[in-house]
């Protein structure tokens, strides 16, 4: 990590109707930085990468990406800058092989390459890379939901991105599965991609994250280490609830 941050985040807030889903929220994230994005269920945490990655327009606030303003530009031109992310909800192409629901994301992503071949060879190391090389015949609406997972990683992938936001890409993983998607995205930083990353699953958080910021009804309660985070009494009340006396 070096130098300005890839992104800076300053005071963004999303009104929904009459409720506020994240008010205020400010943060940078470093090159090559992995920064943990943890708040229990409801707090904001989606929304702040849907307004991040152009899926979401926010009411109020500024985003900068590699010292551009970004705050007006669409989804699919943040893609082309090299803004990669994953959905929680996963919706793969349906009708599509696994190979060719991959190689959408090169095609439209930062390298935007033109050439199906190219695509579908770059969607091959990027399935090969999330463990997936042996599926990629298959179509696509038929993974299970782990596989889906490691889909949904594999076409960010694809898309040759500088910065990546993961959605919980863990959940619903076994021990072993966990174990190598940690694998996956320590590779990915030692590359310098710098990631942003919602996660539940705490061990991913303590050994991934550089940082860890924590969001509870759409505000920025604590942001630290893990191991300060995650023992900060604030933090434990938002997921666990105050003990009673």
């Amino acid at each position: 990590m070096s130098g300005e941050p890839i992104l800076e985040v300053r005071n963004l807030t999303r009104r929904f109707a009459g409720l506020t889903a994240v008010k205020d929220v400010s943060f940078t994230l470093g090159h090559g930085e992995v920064l943990g994005l943890i708040g229990p269920n409801g707090a904001g945490k989606t929304t702040l990468l849907s307004m991040i990655s152009g899926t979401i327009a926010p009411s109020e606030g500024s985003i900068v990406f590699e010292g551009r303003s970004i705050v007006h530009l669409p989804a699919f031109r943040r893609a082309h800058q090299g803004i990669g992310r994953t959905f929680q909800i996963m919706r793969p192409f349906p009708g599509l092989s696994v190979l060719d629901n991959v190689a959408i994301g090169a095609l439209f992503g930062r390298t935007n390459t033109k050439v199906l071949a190219q695509a579908r060879e770059a969607a091959r190391a990027c399935l090969d890379r999330v463990g997936l090389a042996k599926r990629v015949d298959q179509r696509a609406d038929d993974l299970g939901g782990p596989d889906r997972k490691r889909l949904e990683l594999a076409k960010a992938l694809a898309m040759s991105p500088r910065m990546l936001l993961l959605d919980e890409v863990m959940a619903g993983l076994n021990l072993v599965e966990i174990d190598e998607v940690i694998d996956v995205i320590r590779s990915l930083r030692g590359e310098g991609l710098s990631i942003l990353v919602i996660e539940h699953v705490m061990k991913a958080v303590r050994s991934l994250s550089d940082r860890v910021m924590v969001l509870h009804h759409g505000e920025r309660i604590a942001e630290g280490t893990s191991d300060a985070v995650l023992s900060d009494p604030a933090v434990i009340e938002a997921y666990l609830g105050k003990r009673k006396s």
